[in-house]
């Protein structure tokens, strides 16, 4: 059944990151089998919306502006923004993250994109590979809630977000090395306690 249940979620997360490389994405796969398969996420579902919302509005104001100058992930957790991929410019950058910081509601911008040329197509497709293959990785974890992270891989380096422990923390680290194709793994963490992860994991009167 453990075996089954990995084969889904990667199977689903793969498909839902390749369709994310079309201008067309159906966001919606990907999340509607996350959350029939997994635990529940460890944020409020108003700060789950409103990361969803901040993704949207940072990335449509920096393509607006920098447009095919720019290969863009952005991804919000507690509305922290972190900025991924490439620019042809440090202008470039630094302009990315002033939009970022601009929007409604987020309170800081981890920027991280690269003044480089923009990755290749076969680039990104081996990136969603490993994206999910690092989250089946978490699913066979014992120890790990795969919904506790948000995982984003960019020419080999895996980012990491999330409310996690530092025991989390370093599993999933770990586990994220051990991935081939994994050139460094950047971990934008909110760390908590054991104790806040009993009291998270209590479930709801």
């Amino acid at each position: 059944m453990k075996h089954q249940v990995r084969t889904v979620v990667y199977g689903a997360m793969l498909l839902a990151s390749l369709a994310s490389l079309s201008a067309c994405a159906p966001l919606i796969v990907g999340g509607a089998v996350m959350t029939g398969v997994m635990a529940t996420d460890r944020r409020t579902t108003g700060t789950q919306v409103e990361d969803e919302s901040i993704e949207i509005k940072v990335g449509n104001a920096v393509r607006k502006e920098l447009g095919e100058r720019i290969h863009l992930s952005v991804t919000s957790f507690n509305r922290q923004v972190l900025l991924t991929g490439e620019v042809r410019t440090a202008a470039d950058k630094e302009r990315a993250e002033k939009l970022a910081q601009s929007q409604e509601n987020v309170s800081a911008v981890v920027n991280d994109l690269a003044v480089m040329p923009v990755s290749s197509l076969s680039q990104r497709t081996k990136d969603t590979v490993t994206t999910g293959r690092v989250k089946a990785a978490f699913v066979d974890a014992k120890d790990l809630q795969v919904n506790a992270f948000k995982v984003v891989t960019q020419r080999g380096i895996v980012y990491m977000m999330g409310r996690v422990t530092s025991r989390e923390a370093k599993r999933a680290t770990d586990i994220a090395r051990s991935i081939g194709g994994v050139t460094k793994v950047v971990r934008v963490l909110d760390e908590i306690s054991e104790q806040e992860l009993q009291r998270l994991s209590r479930p709801t009167p």
